[in-house]
């Protein structure tokens, strides 16, 4: 298995879905990001420079969030993965929105990876 480091259900509020009445107000979405990356070079040297600060990745998505509006979670979920494999170089990114919309559900998401 591929070394990863993993943000799981980063809390935010979105401005999201398809009636504008939704998009209104921002709502609660839990994001999972799954970064693949080679881990060896800094747990060998202990230097944050070696590695994809997860801190600098929170802050970057919680930024796209304050700036932009989406109809769709997969749409939401393609600039995530495409902003974390600009900004920060993973091999691969997955990431897995979570929304707590529909009564009777725990919540609904999406999955998309991206290498």
């Amino acid at each position: 298995m591929p070394d990863c480091i993993t943000i799981k259900d980063l809390e935010v509020q979105f401005h999201i879905g398809v009636p504008d009445e939704e998009r209104a107000e921002p709502q609660k979405l839990l994001i999972t990001i799954q970064m693949t990356h080679d881990l060896c070079p800094s747990g060998a040297s202990d230097n944050l420079e070696q590695t994809i600060d997860y801190h600098s990745v929170c802050q970057s998505v919680r930024a796209l969030g304050r700036t932009r509006r989406w109809k769709l979670l997969e749409a939401l979920a393609d600039d995530i993965c495409e902003l974390v494999l600009q900004e920060f170089k993973p091999t691969n990114v997955r990431v897995m929105i979570k929304k707590f919309i529909l009564p009777d559900t725990d919540w609904v998401s999406v999955e998309l990876n991206r290498p």
